[in-house]
């Protein structure tokens, strides 16, 4: 994977990408997720783009760490969510035992399948007994460079072989939904949340 040329996609495109994406509402998604949680957990906004979801669990009263690989994203994510934003590639995380829940909203789709593998171990390290993933992907089987950035998209099926090989995690919910962008929704993701075991 050429992850610069992503990470170059982001901080040349985060202005537009923010204005695209910021008042998107994922509303069911959050509270989906949230509710897992114990009151006021320790949250991992993993990739967070905007800081729109971080700033959502604030307002809920959860504590939140955010992160994410675009120096311009993080610069425009601390501005709106009032929290520094650590600037942070996925390989990077290094935590154990810390979080209750991790959130990573479209954005470890970016990562090649083995790429992918490692950092969801990082990810698996990383929380509490019990905690919870939350991730999606798009819904296909395309593997590589789409429109500047890289993605894996996954099924049900390709998720399913993937996570299986994968020791510590099982998949507790899934389900499909349309892009909740404006003139996206013939666009659909495979939505999970995943539990530490």
């Amino acid at each position: 994977m050429n992850g610069k040329t992503t990470l170059d996609y982001y901080d040349q495109n985060a202005e537009a990408f923010v204005s695209h994406t910021v008042s998107v509402s994922l509303g069911d998604i959050q509270n989906r997720f949230l509710e897992k949680l114990p009151p006021h957990g320790l949250i991992l906004d993993f990739g967070c783009g905007s800081g729109r979801d971080t700033k959502y669990f604030l307002s809920r009263g959860f504590r939140v760490e955010a992160a994410d690989g675009s120096g311009e994203l993080c610069k425009i994510a601390s501005k709106y969510t009032g929290i520094t934003v650590r600037r942070m590639l996925f390989q990077e995380l290094n935590e154990t035992d810390k979080y209750d829940g991790i959130w990573a909203c479209s954005s470890i789709l970016h990562l090649e399948k083995t790429e992918l593998t490692k950092v969801m171990g990082k990810m698996i390290r990383a929380l509490t007994k019990r905690g919870i993933i939350y991730t999606s992907f798009k819904y296909g089987t395309f593997e590589g460079e789409r429109n500047g950035r890289y993605f894996t998209d996954m099924t049900e099926e390709t998720f399913g072989a993937w996570i299986d090989a994968i020791e510590g995690l099982k998949t507790e919910e899934l389900w499909i939904t349309s892009d909740a962008r404006p003139g996206r929704g013939e666009e659909k993701w495979l939505n999970l949340i995943l539990r530490e075991s």
